[in-house]
């Protein structure tokens, strides 16, 4: 089989043709790609904890975090440290072999920058890999980070370029592109992707993917998201989208990004297994597990694991399980749980 070729310089009407595949062709291509660059059995696994919750500035229609919006979302100051490595601990010892951190800011602080460099080294400290999503980054912000030893930031595109106003208005689609540029120059991996049933059109799911797909080096990670309707954001009665146009999207970045993770990332809750089956086929290598993804439901450690040994797939850094070697697994992790501590770290951010 011949080498695969990265390409930064995907045409709209090339993608859309992709998506337009029978499916039955769509998925052998995808995943005879997906086979070339990786282990199609082995999947990355990422915990990811809200270190700063609510009260964002920024009016992202989907998002709970958002202080336009009254979702019932309970705001918290930014995380004492040794509540973040607690649940760093317990995320390691349940398998996790990275570990997010995420604040509902539209930028970091100054001030905040001295806190989350430690909170990065203090986190390293205990061998995992570790990633941040704290809204925008200036140049130094993300050299800081990347002197810690940040290894990935995430910042999403979200959707297409078209479509993106009707999603946000407080930010630019410059200004995430602008970010994603400053985390890459100064040396860490990036981590980007998009939700997709926001009630885009296909020509936009494309649209998002040549932006990333077309980026001068492609996304370390790619997290394609399935809306999670929140009662109380202006996107919570939108209809479903198709299950399988979410199979798609998930193919289609597989194709024009072979070798970037793709992590089937939000949305999983309501997921049934067959679906996500489909989606590990297509190209899903990484996903996020755990109780919550930032605010939202996300599917039990113990029922990934379940299908994982159903399905013959086994994390990262290790080996498929045992029903008995799981359940060890998630009493170590809660015996890491042990004292919660309920301060937060005072940064001024409410």
């Amino acid at each position: 089989m011949s080498e695969v070729q990265l390409r930064n310089n995907w045409k709209r009407e090339e993608i859309e043709s992709l998506f337009a595949l029978p499916m039955n062709d769509l998925l052998f291509q995808a995943h005879s790609i997906h086979r070339q660059e990786f282990d199609p059995n082995e999947v990355q696994i990422s915990r990811l904890l809200s270190i700063k919750t609510g009260a964002c500035p920024e009016d992202c229609k989907y998002c709970p975090q958002s202080a336009r919006y009254d979702t019932g979302l309970e705001k918290e100051r930014l995380l004492a440290m040794e509540t973040v490595l607690t649940e760093a601990r317990s995320a390691k010892a349940a398998g996790a072999s990275r570990f997010c951190m995420g604040a509902a800011w539209r930028n970091p602080k100054e001030r905040d920058m001295p806190y989350l460099k430690t909170m990065v080294e203090e986190v390293k400290a205990l061998g995992m890999e570790t990633c941040m999503t704290l809204g925008m980054l200036s140049a130094e912000q993300a050299n800081t980070l990347a002197d810690a030893g940040l290894d990935y930031y995430n910042h999403n595109l979200d959707t297409s370029p078209e479509y993106y106003g009707d999603v946000i208005t407080t930010r630019t689609y410059q200004s995430r592109l602008d970010t994603l540029s400053n985390v890459r120059a100064s040396g860490m991996k990036v981590c980007s992707g998009g939700i997709v049933g926001m009630g885009e059109k296909a020509t936009d799911r494309a649209g998002l993917i040549q932006q990333l797909a077309n980026l001068d080096q492609h996304p370390d990670s790619v997290p394609i998201n399935m809306l999670v309707k929140v009662e109380g954001t202006p996107f919570e009665k939108l209809d479903d989208l198709d299950p399988l146009e979410f199979v798609r999207t998930i193919a289609v970045a597989r194709i024009t990004m072979p070798k970037s993770r793709v992590r089937l990332s939000a949305g999983r809750e309501n997921m049934s297994d067959e679906l996500q089956a489909m989606c590990f086929f297509a190209g899903a290598n990484s996903i996020f597990y755990g109780c919550k993804l930032l605010t939202t439901p996300n599917p039990e450690e113990n029922d990934d694991m379940g299908l994982f040994r159903r399905l013959g797939l086994h994390p990262e850094q290790g080996v498929a399980s045992t029903k008995e070697q799981d359940e060890a697994m998630l009493a170590k992790a809660a015996a890491q749980q042990d004292k919660k501590v309920s301060a937060f770290y005072d940064a001024g951010a409410l």
